[in-house]
């Protein structure tokens, strides 16, 4: 297991059976003990993440931010995998008895680019942020990252099975987002990640 995956795994089980939420120190300190050593990237960059958690193969819990908020890596790792694991809508959290059969994959993102053209777009290379525009906006402002915040947005990542066109990949960010793309102007981005297992 990569460092990112057993950082997530070690978070998600001192929130569960220590209902603790570990420092980066405690993690670091965790980790050593168990011959892992933690890149220095994780302590030092930003970045935005997610973390996805499977039990024998099927999700069960998802929870990222497309940006930073934290001071590094390693915190936004933390904080993702804990939230991946206890707020997750779609899952009830997860007990203490089903930590041992679970799985962990950290998804670091690359900078969100506006698309200006479809043929930009490849749901396996690249993940996308769907937004509704918003109103009275001046043209060319970059309504994602200047302060102003769209109704709403949904987010997919890349390379997802069954996940295999363009058009499927912006429809299910849609979905997730409460969007219709059909009655309401959107914005696309994309993004690249990187994969840890």
């Amino acid at each position: 297991m990569s460092p990112h995956a057993l950082l997530a795994k070690a978070a998600v089980e001192a929130a569960i059976s220590q209902h603790h939420l570990l420092s980066v120190e405690e993690a670091t300190k965790l980790l050593s003990t168990q011959g892992v050593k933690l890149p220095l990237k994780l302590l030092r960059e930003r970045s935005g993440t997610f973390v996805t958690i499977e039990r024998r193969g099927e999700l069960h819990g998802c929870i990222g931010t497309y940006l930073p908020l934290r001071g590094s890596i390693a915190e936004e790792i933390i904080a993702n995998a804990v939230a991946a694991a206890t707020k997750d809508y779609r899952f009830p959290p997860i007990q203490e008895d089903g930590l041992p059969s679970l799985s962990y994959t950290v998804y670091l993102l690359g900078e969100p680019k506006l698309v200006e053209d479809l043929a930009e777009l490849d749901p396996q290379k690249y993940g996308i942020i769907v937004r509704t525009a918003p109103i009275n906006v001046p043209s060319g402002t970059d309504v994602v990252f200047n302060g102003h915040f769209p109704y709403k947005s949904g987010l997919l990542l890349p390379g997802l099975t069954g996940v295999s066109t363009v058009e499927k990949q912006i429809a299910i960010a849609c979905q997730k987002g409460g969007i219709d793309p059909h009655q309401e102007k959107i914005i696309l981005y994309r993004f690249t990640t990187q994969k840890f297992t």
